[in-house]
């Protein structure tokens, strides 16, 4: 993979994400920082990194959200530790200066009458020329995201051969983290899977052909942007929307997957402590703390959990108020 850096620091540049590639990571969105960064260097003429071309370059990141202008200015802040390596008096920006880390919009979790509304809208889509099995495709989309708890991006590269229609499951190849994983499929899921396929066998050329295809232009993959502007579309359309009056995120999805499952453990008194590695796997998180940070504080799970306790300790905490009162 090369990089075409063009200002006096372009080859350090490629070097630093050489070295970083050689550890393991793509370093794709980092390079493409770096792209910009580079080409501002080449514009202004500046053979290094100084405090008034850093700061230019941060004004020319005004119109972006705070979240986003931080992690472009960290990812720059690594490049300049690393040139520090080779010249001491390399400048190195201040973190202190960066923006505040906005709150994390609270993801919107789906009640079962929602996905069944979104269902509903996506079979009621007409097909039109460009896109015969418009409906089908947004339906199946739905439902793999919902059952499977896939990553929109996992979504739109799967082709025919990750199916395994005997063994119900899903091959998720190299997906972030560079981790591959197998997904069981409900018997819901599968079935979905097996009728969109039926209705598509005329377009089935070879297993290397993406599952979701998109007929605009000729068979090919739906792109990750086409598919999340649609479905926001057909959320809008099923009169889902968040608290704010907006269209649910694509992700949501996934966060709804998650919840529902941890809600199922939770009402069947499983231990969901013991369970939580499963769904890591499943999900393709790195580790389980990963799944536990964002799910931990989500409502439904903690009045689950209320319940769940409330259920197995009841007794002995109202044995124990009745004694106090008794002393």
């Amino acid at each position: 993979m090369s990089d075409p850096f063009s200002s006096a620091l372009g080859p350090a540049i490629a070097d630093y994400l050489a070295l970083k590639r050689a550890l393991g990571r793509d370093y794709r969105a980092d390079a493409w920082v770096l792209g910009h960064f580079d080409a501002f260097l080449a514009a202004h003429a500046a053979t290094v990194v100084t405090p008034e071309v850093y700061t230019s370059w941060c004004l020319s990141l005004r119109h972006l959200a705070p979240n986003t202008r931080r992690g472009r200015m960290w990812i720059v802040q690594k490049l300049c530790l690393y040139l520090r390596r080779r010249d001491r008096a390399c400048f190195v920006p201040d973190t202190s200066g960066f923006p505040a880390p906005c709150t994390p919009r609270r993801p919107h979790i789906f009640t079962e009458e929602e996905i069944a509304r979104v269902l509903r809208a996506a079979s009621e889509l007409k097909p039109r020329s460009t896109s015969p099995l418009c409906g089908p495709t947004y339906r199946l989309a739905v439902v793999l995201l919902y059952t499977a708890g896939l990553r929109r991006g996992e979504l739109v590269r799967l082709v025919l051969s990750d199916y395994d229609p005997l063994e119900r499951t899903l091959l998720v190849r190299a997906s972030k983290f560079h981790k591959s994983r197998l997904v069981a499929l409900s018997p819901d899921a599968a079935h979905e899977v097996d009728a969109y396929l039926e209705l598509r066998r005329a377009l089935l050329h070879s297993q290397d052909a993406p599952l979701l295809v998109s007929n605009c232009r000729g068979l090919r993959a739906r792109s990750g942007a086409g598919l999340g502007g649609g479905l926001r579309r057909l959320f809008a359309r099923a009169g889902v929307r968040t608290a704010s009056g907006r269209p649910p995120r694509v992700h949501d999805l996934r966060h709804t997957h998650a919840v529902h499952v941890l809600l199922r453990w939770y009402r069947a008194s499983v231990d969901p402590q013991a369970k939580l590695p499963v769904l890591a796997a499943s999900m393709g998180h790195v580790s389980v703390a990963s799944t536990a940070r964002y799910l931990a504080l989500l409502d439904p799970v903690a009045q689950a959990a209320s319940d769940l306790f409330a259920r197995h300790c009841g007794e002995v905490l109202s044995c124990l108020r009745g004694e106090g009162e008794g002393r």
